[in-house]
């Protein structure tokens, strides 16, 4: 039956709208591609603003980066001249008083030319008062040094002069008998490290071997004390001071080759702004009067009793960030796509009488995007059926009809649940889920007529048909039998696995076991010969002392003293075994009381010293109570030991919260502290970051710590500078949590 729309035949009543409204479409898209222009430009120019800050703040990063490298370069160079003359100090601190020779000796053997061009050498100032200065004029002469004439002349209360300074090129030579005591900058520095005990620079000089060239120079000298140790008061150091160690250095030189060729470009100048002067000591020669920095950069530090200032300069902009040339080509760039868009605007405008012609061809699309569905459902290899409301087969293709064993005209009408076995089937692998998108997806077992049973990999989506259609789903049939066999075998083969994994385990444990007990062992075997070594060595002096002379009984002390070590270290050795074979007993442990047990412990033992000691109470943790005041009397013992020299000295033990929320306790004092560069050291077995001569210990303690720590499964780190004290933050199991090795 044909039906006529009446409003089919009668003429619209708004032709004039429609005509006014297709004269407006065209300016609304003219403007519309106006304001794409506005917007892209602003666009571009605010992406180049951007990545242009972005380099600018990148090139300073490095460039700061830069600076920090070449700063401890600088302070590097002066601790290795540091190092050189401590070796001098040792020299004395083995013999009395070396001889010309035997320091000629030690110089060479460090090859300091080579190896730092920018020192003159390296020598030795004695310290004479007036009194004495005759006899060491005597004694000089007495050696067949000849005569020993100190300049400048004069009377004064305390003469500094140079007695030896390696190696003897004619400069050095002539440079023999200097009272560096008379010069002002000199006679600072050298009182200061008197006085101190440390290494200590000078201010800037000119040096005796540059005579009237104008250099400029530097000395960095150590104290030499009776015994070649650090005597604990001022007027013990006086009393035993015998000279100073120096290293005599041209401050140019030692810049340049402190950065060698890595850093050559850098621009920088270093200033002495000690005691408020402000002294320029060096100039790169590459600095330029006359052209503005990019970046400039200070950095300020204190280094042997001196305050150096470095002002860094970078290039201009053009040299210190090359790139910003590439990025005004990018705005260039950005420019031109601007206008690209506002072109592509244009013909988007023009082309909207076309976008009718398109929706005609969409409609097309949509004809053929159905037949493709048609054929890749016929052409399938994966069964697949559309559904009805009520789960009937509407359709489906010949894949399904070969999995189920049933002709494809059976299966129209049949509900599709029909061909399954019961769903409370558990299946080996089986799983079954619903997704957001209302996918649902099971593993189910297929009833077949004839031959053996089938597993099935189901997966429903919800598909909608036609108008008036009664099509409400699509489920797609996957026979996955063989993949489940497969992954059965699978299965069987990770548990055989994991029994090798268990045994491989076992195998391991006592392996380690065996070690602890040959490390036990062979600790304990060494014991013999050392024993057989301090004894012979006693009865050879007792007995035969008179037959020595002095250097041969110190050799013998020395050889008594080594073995006397070797056995401290065996003991720690043994202690640190002990620690790695103990069985840990878990309770709860007061802390802060243990804290204050060792603490008293150790004012008794030097009731002499005032120490300010702060413990938070209450700090209860879960672990081995004697593992845990091992660690408590390390730690304490460390902090009361390296603040021996600090007035007032002080200990705090408490707690704080880290960012992460995790409770974390911490031991800080104001002692010698360590360089943060030789952290990692620390917690290694017999590493030492001091001498034995200015601190006693095997360098076993804060190793036990670490360990202690990892057993009770926490972690533990340190925090010092040099000079200022440290800090050691570790964390202990609360509860529970935590006890299993």
């Amino acid at each position: 039956m044909t039906t006529t729309d009446p409003a089919a035949h009668a003429s619209p009543p708004n032709d004039g709208v429609d005509s006014e409204l297709s004269g407006l479409m065209p300016r609304r898209g003219y403007l519309l591609a106006l304001a794409v222009l506005i917007g892209a430009l602003i666009l571009v120019f605010t992406a180049w603003r951007v990545a242009r800050d972005r380099e600018l703040r990148s090139a300073q990063a490095e460039f700061i980066g830069q600076t920090v490298q070449v700063t401890e370069l600088i302070q590097q160079r002066l601790v290795n001249y540091e190092l050189v003359a401590r070796g001098g100090v040792s020299l004395f601190a083995s013999v009395q008083r070396p001889t010309a020779a035997q320091w000629k000796a030690y110089v060479e053997g460090m090859n300091m030319q080579r190896r730092f061009p920018a020192t003159l050498g390296l020598g030795f100032s004695g310290y004479v008062p007036q009194r004495l200065l005759v006899q060491l004029q005597n004694e000089w002469r007495d050696a067949g040094y000849g005569l020993l004439s100190i300049r400048p002349q004069g009377r004064r209360e305390v003469y500094g002069p140079i007695l030896y300074l390696e190696p003897k090129t004619p400069a050095n030579v002539a440079a023999i008998g200097y009272d560096m005591y008379a010069e002002q900058v000199r006679h600072t520095a050298l009182a200061a490290a008197l006085d101190s005990g440390q290494a200590w620079l000078s201010g800037k000089i000119q040096l005796i071997q540059d005579g009237d060239r104008q250099n400029t120079g530097m000395l960095l000298a150590l104290p030499v004390y009776l015994g070649g140790g650090r005597p604990q008061t001022l007027e013990l150091r006086r009393a035993e001071m015998q000279g100073w160690v120096y290293v005599p250095f041209r401050i140019q030189t030692f810049v340049e080759t402190a950065l060698g060729d890595a850093h050559e470009e850098m621009r920088f100048r270093i200033f002495d702004e000690t005691g408020g002067r402000d002294e320029l000591l060096y100039a790169s020669p590459n600095l330029k009067t006359g052209t503005t920095a990019a970046f400039v950069h200070r950095a300020a530090f204190d280094i042997y009793g001196r305050t150096w200032r470095i002002e860094y300069e970078s290039a201009p902009v053009e040299e210190a960030v090359p790139r910003l040339a590439g990025l005004r080509n990018m705005f260039a760039l950005g420019l031109f796509s601007a206008l690209l868009l506002y072109s592509i605007a244009l013909m988007l405008a023009r082309t909207e009488s076309r976008a009718r012609r398109i929706a005609l061809r969409m409609t097309e699309d949509y004809r053929r995007s159905e037949t493709r569905f048609r054929s890749a459902m016929q052409y399938s290899a994966i069964g697949k059926a559309l559904l009805d409301s009520e789960g009937c087969i509407v359709d489906s293709n010949p894949a399904l009809a070969t999995i189920v064993g049933l002709a494809p005209a059976q299966l129209l009408g049949q509900r599709f649940d029909s061909l399954l076995e019961d769903e409370d089937v558990e299946l080996p692998g089986g799983a079954s889920h619903t997704e957001e998108d209302g996918v649902h997806r099971a593993t189910r077992r297929l009833r077949r007529p004839h031959g053996v049973a089938r597993q099935v990999q189901l997966t429903y989506s919800p598909v909608p048909g036609n108008v008036g259609q009664d099509i409400s789903g699509l489920v797609q049939v996957e026979d996955v039998t063989e993949r489940l066999r497969a992954e059965a075998r699978v299965h069987a083969l990770n548990r055989t696995l994991e029994a090798r994994v268990a045994l491989r385990t076992r195998e391991l444990s006592q392996a380690n076991q065996e070690l602890e007990a040959f490390a036990y062992s062979v600790s304990h075997d060494l014991r013999a010969p050392l024993r057989a070594i301090d004894g012979f060595s006693r009865i050879l002096g007792e007995k035969y002392a008179d037959r020595f002379d002095a250097a041969g009984n110190d050799y013998l002390a020395r050889v008594r003293k080594a073995a006397a070590r070797m056995g401290d270290l065996i003991d720690a050795l043994l202690k640190m075994s002990r620690l790695a074979r103990s069985e840990l007993k878990h309770e709860s442990v007061d802390l802060s009381r243990i804290a204050g047990e060792v603490i008293e412990e150790l004012r008794m033992g030097d009731a002499q010293r005032q120490v300010e000691v702060s413990i938070e109470p209450g700090m209860q943790v879960i672990g081995d109570a004697s593992l845990l005041r091992n660690l408590l009397a390390n730690l304490l013992g460390n902090a009361w030991k390296f603040t021996r020299d600090r007035d007032p000295a002080r200990i705090e033990f408490g707690t704080e919260q880290t960012a992460s929320g995790v409770r974390e306790f911490y031991l800080r004092d104001n002692g010698t502290g360590f360089p943060q560069a030789y952290v990692d050291k620390l917690f290694r077995p017999f590493q030492r970051l001091h001498s034995v001569e200015d601190f006693a210990g095997h360098g076993i303690g804060l190793a036990s710590v670490k360990r202690i720590v990892e057993r009770h499964g926490g972690t533990i780190r340190a925090e010092g500078r040099e000079g200022e004290g440290a800090v050691f933050h570790f964390t202990l199991p609360h509860d529970g949590a935590g006890r299993g090795e």
